[in-house]
């Protein structure tokens, strides 16, 4: 439809800003010289789309995160000496060497009609799982996280559905849910993970699904203690037809225990990804769950791509298997908190507040994003806004520590701390 591709190019191209309110219906008809009926059409597919959102009588909005930017969006050249903290990937040279295990490698012939997980890797996955506390009933193997959730939550729910997301929370995921039509329902976060009471609060506007971060919570850091996960275990047991999704991609790279959550309610998946620890390239992920869901994410794969590569899900089992790769994940856990506990300290010896209790990343609170995100590149600093990851939480900036050394922590605190005061200056003259 021609409306729609041409809205669509327009907020891809940056021509339509986040928030910009669309014209009437009548107005774009009389002008586009087509039925007011084929415009509401357009709207209400781009609304499906993720691109738009709609604002009542006020009309039809451009969303803040027009699911049609995507990712890339953000993407571009930095300038020369500007240190990129932005990012949210691991460190390179903290990632485990392959080479050596990757000529090792066996390859066997798979054909089509295989299982869709290696039984040997499901066997692992639930003897680690099982270490963790992760109740167990069946395993599977997807293209990641991301992957996974899709799958379960499309396997489940209708346009419309509404979906607990943790505000702040995953870009990618919130990405996911507008674009898919469903409507993000938005739960707090502490230190110690999703706020029971904003939870709650969710959950009684008919929440259909929960997305949930282990530990290392992306952007914030944030780890559920063993205290929140019996709250919230307890929680979700009052809405048992709720699909609640667990998403562990820390698990190997942070030193906290894991808490599970899932469990409670009849229809549940635990997801377990090797991004992080042994790199983004590895696409791969172990799911345990309900066999309903699990069944569910099995069939959704069989439709597309039908199965994970056997001689990946091989090789994620020999990393696994390899006591020196273990050796490499231990020093990985300890550089990562290191570079972190660095950053926060030398925030809060200027008096900054921050938060960061686990993972790649330090979340800041800030009065205007723009000028704070500006003044850090004017000062060669390079981290990302806020807006990417927030729904209704106050404003922040999000600083990756993965590859940050704890020896310029006190330089990029100092940095972040003229720009807070710069940008808190610049607000005050902007409201006199």
């Amino acid at each position: 439809m021609e409306i729609v591709e041409s809205i669509e190019a327009g907020v891809r191209e940056g021509f339509l800003a986040p928030g910009e309110l669309l014209p009437p219906v009548r107005d774009l008809a009389a002008a586009a010289g087509v039925s007011p009926g084929t415009v509401a059409a357009a709207y209400r597919l781009l609304r499906g789309r993720g691109v738009t959102l709609g604002d009542g009588r006020r009309g039809t909005r451009i969303r803040e995160r027009a699911a049609v930017t995507g990712r890339a969006a953000d993407a571009a050249e930095l300038p020369a000496g500007v240190v990129d903290c932005s990012t949210g990937n691991p460190d390179p040279a903290l990632l485990p060497d392959l080479g050596p295990l990757l000529h090792r490698a066996r390859y066997e012939k798979v054909l089509y009609g295989a299982a869709p997980c290696l039984p040997e890797l499901a066997e692992a996955a639930r003897a680690r799982l099982d270490r963790d506390g992760v109740p167990l009933e069946e395993v599977t193997a997807t293209f990641g996280t991301l992957d996974a959730i899709e799958r379960a939550l499309a396997s489940r729910l209708r346009p419309g559905d509404r979906v607990a997301v943790e505000d702040p929370g995953w870009a990618a995921l919130l990405d996911l849910v507008t674009a898919a039509g469903w409507i993000p329902a938005p739960v707090g976060v502490d230190d110690e993970g999703p706020v029971p009471a904003s939870l709650e609060r969710a959950l009684a506007r008919g929440t259909r699904a929960v997305v949930l971060t282990s530990r290392a919570q992306n952007p914030t850091g944030a780890s559920i203690s063993e205290p929140r996960a019996r709250q919230l275990r307890s929680l979700l047991g009052t809405y048992p037809d709720v699909t609640v999704l667990e998403d562990d991609h820390g698990g190997g790279i942070v030193g906290a225990p894991l808490q599970p959550v899932v469990g409670s309610t009849r229809h549940w998946a635990f997801v377990r990804s090797a991004a992080k620890a042994y790199g983004p390239d590895l696409r791969v992920a172990v799911v345990a769950g309900d066999e309903a869901t699990i069944r569910r994410i099995d069939a959704r794969l069989a439709l597309g791509a039908g199965w994970v590569s056997h001689f990946i899900q091989r090789l994620l089992l020999d990393l696994w298997q390899d006591p020196e790769i273990d050796a490499q994940l231990g020093l990985a856990v300890r550089g990562y908190d290191a570079r972190r506990l660095a950053l926060l300290g030398a925030l809060r010896d200027r008096g900054v507040v921050a938060r960061g209790s686990s993972g790649l990343n330090c979340w800041i609170p800030v009065d205007d994003e723009a000028a704070t995100v500006g003044a850090l590149l004017r000062a060669d600093w390079l981290v990302a806004p806020g807006s990417r990851f927030r729904l209704g939480s106050p404003p922040a900036i999000r600083v990756t520590t993965a590859a940050l050394g704890v020896d310029r922590a006190p330089e990029v605190a100092a940095a972040i701390g003229a720009a807070l005061g710069g940008a808190r200056s610049s607000g005050a003259r902007r409201l006199t």
